[in-house]
């Protein structure tokens, strides 16, 4: 840094630059890409360019908006494309301003809709990407994970009302939401109460059925939103009953800035594991496993990067009783075929192909560009505790659960649950599974994963092993304060 610019004078003032020496600072960097990816969590900016860029930022918080001096390079159109990029819907963003403030300098200004923690920084080359430079605007206030599972479900109960306007041929907002199913915790907590929903027991009630043990019978006794529900002991004293919600959390690999694999065709995995986990999603919100709802947590619902750990911390927030990460298999040939379940090793991979799958998926954050200076260190502690004995032996149970209904509807890579050190399962109090649905480097199997059918399909046997394994192993009794 040059004498003129004092450190502690820059971070005082919000201010922060890049701390790069004078050799490595582009001059007539030419911009090779702009990208914007909008999302509750936080948007991304990204310049990618030829050579490094040096940049200074500050936030201004009346009105707020974001100001940035990319030095060594001239307004080139490239940069000119971010304005056309900006989506009204952008939660974050208002407006994008570019222009040339001195010679060698280009000021680009971020208008915002409310206030942010921004974080600036450099990306080197990797995957397909050369430079990239990098702004995340993280709002002030940070979504809850709780929150945005509520939100979902209001927005679910609001579709309803717009597929009964257009049914009954009414104007949607003439149409009430419907009532709040009786016994469902989720419903409760919208209302504004404080507990969940309690029946009074009938004197003469007979006992609960034990769970079946045939996986098929479980299925078919799985029940759809709004059936009679059977109820489970309250933990509480006096004769009323509750309903153990169970929490799903879904994990859609890849997105943003990272593609994951790409088929023959050009199929961007985080694409279609993205339309096959909302599937699941409203599959999974729309059934109850022995009397018990279930509502499924998305740690992405959009396309923009999680970091590996940011999905697990996510997963723990909501207190999921099980996390299912969704992906699309790749390699270098376009002969292997079939899905995949893996759950995690503490102890070594079961296989070269299951080590080299966590490896590659492990990876995740170099392209996806993680901003490694800011993450936290707690939560990378976290990643690093060794899952329990038990973790992983659940998780080896959903995966054969899922194996055997995904089976039926295609061709398996491997019979059994494969195993290996993968980041993103590392949750210690969380039974996890990785499943790579299909090799999209396999020209048919890329086919596969772009046909809507499929995609039912294969969120049908999903959503078939994930009751199987709850008719087996009923949920922990948890009292959840959402």
């Amino acid at each position: 840094m040059s004498g003129t610019l004092n450190r502690r004078t820059l971070l005082q003032t919000g201010s922060l630059v890049l701390l790069l020496g004078a050799q490595q600072i582009a001059r007539g960097a030419s911009v090779l890409a702009v990208r914007i990816w909008p999302a509750e969590d936080y948007t991304r900016v990204t310049i990618e360019s030829d050579a490094l860029l040096q940049a200074r930022h500050q936030f201004v918080g009346e009105p707020p908006r974001l100001a940035v001096d990319i030095e060594g390079m001239d307004l080139l159109p490239g940069l000119r494309e971010l304005v056309g990029k900006l989506k009204s819907d952008d939660p974050n963003i208002a407006g994008i301003r570019v222009g040339q403030n001195a010679p060698n300098v280009v000021r680009l200004v971020i208008d915002l809709k409310k206030p942010i923690k921004p974080q600036v920084f450099s990306l080197q080359p990797v995957a397909a990407y050369q430079h990239r430079l990098v702004f995340d605007l993280y709002p002030s206030t940070p979504p809850d994970p709780l929150d945005q599972l509520i939100a979902q479900r209001m927005k679910d109960l609001d579709e309803s009302s717009e597929r009964a306007a257009r049914l009954l041929g009414l104007e949607a907002e003439k149409v009430t939401r419907p009532a709040p199913l009786q016994n469902d915790p989720l419903g409760d907590l919208i209302a504004g109460r404080d507990r969940p929903a309690k029946t009074e027991a009938k004197p003469d009630a007979p006992a609960a059925k034990p769970a079946p043990k045939d996986e098929d019978t479980a299925v078919a006794n799985a029940e759809p939103k709004g059936s009679s529900a059977k109820q489970v002991p309250a933990t509480g004293k006096g004769k009323g009953k509750t309903e153990r919600l169970i929490i799903v959390a879904l994990d859609p690999g890849h997105g943003g800035e990272d593609p994951g694999a790409i088929g023959p065709s050009g199929t961007h995995e985080k694409k279609v594991v993205l339309q096959i986990a909302q599937k699941l999603r409203d599959r999974i919100n729309d059934t109850r496993v022995n009397g018990n709802p279930m509502r499924a947590y998305m740690t992405r619902d959009k396309d923009f990067f999680v970091p590996l750990q940011v999905r697990v911390q996510k997963a723990q927030r909501v207190q999921a009783d099980l996390f299912i990460s969704i992906h699309a298999d790749a390699f270098m040939t376009p002969k292997p075929q079939g899905a995949s379940v893996f759950a995690l090793s503490t102890r070594g991979a079961s296989s070269a192909a299951a080590r080299w799958m966590a490896d590659k998926e492990n990876a995740a954050d170099l392209v996806g560009g993680m901003n490694s200076k800011a993450a936290d260190a707690t939560v990378h502690r976290a990643l690093l505790d060794m899952s329990t004995t038990a973790q992983i032996n659940d998780s080896l149970k959903l995966g054969t659960a899922m194996l055997g209904h995904v089976k039926k509807i295609g061709k398996l890579h491997k019979p059994r649950v494969e195993q290996a050190n993968f980041a993103v399962l590392r949750a210690p109090d969380i039974p996890s599974v990785l499943v790579e649905t299909a090799f999209i480097s396999n020209p048919d199997e890329e086919k596969r994963l772009n046909d809507p059918n499929y995609q039912d399909d294969l969120a049908d046997a999903l959503l078939r092993g994930i009751v199987a394994y709850f008719s087996r192993n009923p949920p922990l009794a948890r009292n959840r304060q959402i």
